[in-house]
């Protein structure tokens, strides 16, 4: 018997609470706390009578830690899965060791407002220091490690795909295939066509900001920054075809540098079409991708999050997305003396996602993922003490729960690589 909070109630808490409802056995009771209740309400609704799962719901401020602290005390969960964004990670992080309950996420913590002063001056001594300027790094949340372990609790960052899956099918490689891993690419894949002219698969404001940012991949030991979309390539995608990628900053490069002993070469790719990156350059260039604030009309606004306001939900995208994702990694290294290729990847349907779970593949892929971290903890499979991202963990359970729960990998040999 478990009971895990969830925090959050947007298509990623989504998925995740319909798949934790198909694992009763585990989450027997199950918390959704979300900024409006009334989301929360109408999945319980939806849900109720179809599982053994015990639903409860809470309206809960996630930037207030107090409020934070005293809904976990009341309902005294063994774990909480924050799904909320990536701006409340510290809070609930804060929360959580208020409350002495473990904790997991699947994005690492960005700023909200990064022209705060205070934050500033600590991003541009690690952007000096490190070499990359990406808004979003594991420093922050890192830096939690020990007072987890003085609390005897567990924090484990990022459960989704990428950052997630994608980590943990690096351990197996390392652990089944490699005696060492000399280079990871990432490749992300989005074949699905929701015929919108522009929309975005996730939250608007946390995508356009990491579309939009500077590039960079980890070379022999540092960082490499390129501009935004600056490299380039073209991959053919199992089940998918043919399809533009490019170069991105992404999370998981800044762990796996850390985690993965000997790894020489760390790059993530993301594929766009011509359409989005034509409008997302445009608004870009009128200034809609702003995280500042201007004045308006004698009332302040925020440009991205009135263009959030504007485009699709992307909860909605769902049940007119069709076509498949393609994630995965390929990995050079040693086996043996020898030289070995291969590439771990998923394949997800968009259209048999939303006839499961009502959600297109995007939060699908993150939403599993997530639910079966938290299984890893409230089974105790996955049981360090401190703060830890997935790949530092054993990857078989986690492997093995992804073909049960929906998301099945393939291990191909001797793949195509990326030059």
């Amino acid at each position: 018997m478990s009971k895990l909070m969830i925090i959050g109630c947007g298509g990623v808490a989504s998925v995740a609470i319909h798949k934790c409802c198909q694992n009763s056995e585990v989450f027997t009771d199950l918390m959704i706390a979300s900024r409006t209740k009334s989301k929360c309400d109408a999945l319980k609704a939806k849900l109720e009578g179809k599982t053994n799962t015990k639903i409860t719901t809470a309206q809960v401020d996630a930037d207030n830690v107090e409020e934070l602290t005293a809904l976990i005390k009341e309902y005294a969960p063994d774990a909480v899965l924050n799904l909320a964004l990536p701006y409340q990670d510290l809070t609930i992080m804060d929360a959580c060791l208020n409350a002495g309950v473990d904790y997991l996420d699947t994005a690492n913590y960005e700023p909200e407002d990064t022209d705060d002063p205070k934050w500033r001056a600590i991003y541009e001594k690690r952007c000096e220091e490190e070499g990359f300027t990406a808004y979003f790094d594991y420093s922050w949340q890192w830096a939690y490690k020990e007072k987890f372990e003085k609390a005897g609790l567990t924090a484990i960052l990022g459960t989704g795909f990428d950052p997630g899956v994608t980590s943990v099918f690096s351990a197996y490689a390392l652990k089944h295939y490699f005696d060492e891993i000399h280079t990871i690419d990432i490749l992300d894949c989005n074949g699905g066509d929701h015929g919108y002219p522009f929309a975005t698969n996730f939250n608007p404001e946390i995508n356009l900001r990491e579309v939009s940012a500077n590039g960079s991949y980890w070379e022999n030991g540092h960082w490499v920054e390129t501009k935004p979309m600056e490299i380039k390539r073209e991959y053919d995608f199992p089940q998918v075809g043919k399809k533009d990628m490019y170069l991105l900053h992404h999370e998981e490069i800044e762990s796996l540098a850390k985690n993965i002993p000997g790894v020489k070469r760390i790059r993530f790719f993301m594929t766009f079409g011509q359409s989005y990156l034509t409008h997302m350059k445009c608004l870009e260039n009128v200034g809609m991708l702003s995280t500042s604030p201007v004045s308006f009309n004698g009332q302040e606004i925020v440009p991205i999050q009135f263009l959030k306001a504007l485009l699709p939900d992307p909860a909605t995208l769902g049940p007119r997305t069709v076509g498949k994702t393609n994630i995965g990694c390929i990995f050079t290294g040693v086996k043996d003396g020898k030289e070995k290729t291969i590439y771990i990847y998923n394949v997800c349907d968009h259209q048999e996602c939303y006839k499961e779970v009502e959600s297109q593949a995007i939060s699908y892929t993150t939403g599993v993922p997530a639910m079966i971290g938290a299984m890893m903890v409230l089974t105790g499979k996955w049981n360090k003490k401190g703060v830890f991202n997935v790949e530092e963990f054993d990857p078989d359970p986690y492997m093995e729960a992804l073909n049960k729960w929906g998301l099945p990998w393939v291990v191909c040999e001797n793949p195509e690589t990326v030059d």
